[in-house]
């Protein structure tokens, strides 16, 4: 029997917690598994000597941090499902049991996003938790495939698909890198600048608000109402600059001046249509006028 198999369920659970600690964050303490499952110091000092003794390239103890590190020779012990291990980290948390979830067959999601490899969203979030800017291997569609230098600060689901919110050092510019797109991520030479970092990330800093409304042309708007659980007539959003285009275009709101998209397409309609002037990606918004 494999020395994997005589694990108890409860020794799973921590040293997967280990493993996907050292993959995304690079990083783990006996703190953190004393927080996450509430053990004790000897239990927590066990198992990370259990998990050195099954993987012994895979961390190293740090002493002036009292954390242990993540080696250049990590290799996982468990499989982590990219569609837990995106909807944890979404969530704030990951136990790293990565069990795929078996699809019901009286309720039925629409089809899923497609997830990036997992390698790539670890390196991603090792990158954003210790503020190091990375190159990558990036295929656009526009360039096709380049090297890049960036430092991101965000994964985010915009609803069609993952990517990462960064700073683009070539352009000079936040902007978004679609993940599946990335087929390598290394660690870049030169630390990140100031003006590089999140907080001068003027559209992903910046609030707005939407007010959506039942589009105009429609006989029974009433029923959009109920759909979105409207108060008087309408629903307002807060969305991060940065992100309100992808939501306005995912819901199909209609953002021309006087609501001229008559197709039936939009269902929804955009209130306060000068809020645009302050958000990004307007090429993508159904009806705005690209600046």
């Amino acid at each position: 029997m494999d020395v994997m198999d005589k694990l108890s369920h409860g020794q799973r659970q921590r040293l997967a917690f280990i493993d996907f600690s050292l993959q995304y964050f690079a990083q783990v303490s006996r703190q953190d598994l004393i927080a996450k499952f509430a053990t004790g110091l000897a239990a927590a000092t066990r198992d990370l000597a259990s998990y050195k003794a099954l993987a012994p390239q895979n961390m190293q103890l740090v002493h002036q941090t009292k954390r242990y590190h993540r080696c250049d020779t990590f290799k996982p012990l468990f499989d982590h499902d990219p569609e837990v291990i995106l909807h944890g980290l979404a969530n704030g948390f990951g136990d790293g049991l990565s069990h795929p979830v078996e699809p019901s067959q009286i309720c039925i999601a629409a089809v899923q996003l497609i997830h990036p490899n997992t390698e790539i969203i670890a390196a991603l979030m090792r990158a954003i938790q210790h503020q190091r800017a990375i190159a990558m291997t990036y295929v656009s569609v526009s360039s096709g495939e380049t090297q890049r230098e960036v430092v991101p600060h965000t994964l985010v689901n915009n609803g069609q698909r993952w990517h990462v919110r960064a700073f683009d050092r070539h352009h000079q510019i936040f902007t978004d890198f679609v993940v599946t797109r990335i087929k390598s991520v290394g660690v870049s030479s030169i630390e990140p600048y100031d003006h590089e970092l999140a907080a001068l990330d003027q559209h992903w800093q910046q609030l707005v608000e939407l007010v959506l409304i039942p589009h105009p042309s429609l006989k029974h708007g009433e029923a959009i109402a109920l759909d979105y659980q409207m108060r008087d007539g309408q629903l307002v959003i807060s969305s991060r600059a940065a992100l309100a285009g992808y939501l306005l275009r995912q819901w199909s709101v209609d953002c021309s001046i006087g609501h001229q998209i008559r197709t039936g397409v939009c269902q929804l309609a955009l209130d306060n249509t000068d809020v645009l002037a302050k958000i990004e990606h307007l090429a993508i918004v159904p009806g705005a006028k690209v600046r």
